[in-house]
């Protein structure tokens, strides 16, 4: 077993009626590189080259190390595909904890997958971390992240 299987057998396992959330794995950096060099990646900080997607998804696997909690890799059941991350953050300099959520790939985008993970981390960082208020940090013109904050039940706070 390597250490990052080791690593990843220490994140819970969420489950949905169509999902996983669990842990990064290598073999996700893929998919998250081609995010990260897309359109898509424009609310999340820009496009970048592989080397800073590399960090990046570190960065994912190291709030882990450092929070005991982050980031879920959303899988789907029935293909295994890696659709994108979902999860609690609370990265240094952060004003609250956050549950975020980033879609990988237009193709999984309008099928609810967003929302059934979201509300999978949000009963995690509730009913496991004890968390008892979160925010969503969403960037001015992201529509779709606007609409499920809304769906989730949450208000905007601020500009």
């Amino acid at each position: 077993m390597t250490l990052a299987e080791s690593f990843g057998a220490l994140i819970p396992r969420l489950e949905t009626p169509r999902l996983i959330l669990r842990a990064p794995l290598p073999q996700d950096f893929e998919a998250f590189a081609a995010y990260c060099d897309s359109d898509r990646a424009r609310f999340t900080g820009g496009r970048v080259d592989r080397n800073l997607a590399w960090r990046g998804f570190c960065h994912i696997t190291g709030h882990w190390v450092h929070r005991g909690y982050g980031f879920f890799v959303i899988e789907d059941k029935d293909s295994g595909q890696a659709l994108g991350t979902c999860g609690p953050y609370f990265p240094e300099g952060w004003p609250e904890p956050e549950i975020g959520w980033t879609l990988w790939s237009e193709a999984a985008q309008g099928k609810g997958i967003a929302f059934e993970a979201a509300q999978a981390a949000r009963g995690f960082a509730y009913d496991v971390l004890g968390w008892t208020t979160a925010i969503s940090l969403i960037l001015a013109g992201n529509t779709r992240s606007e609409a499920l904050a809304r769906r989730m039940g949450c208000t905007r706070d601020g500009t």
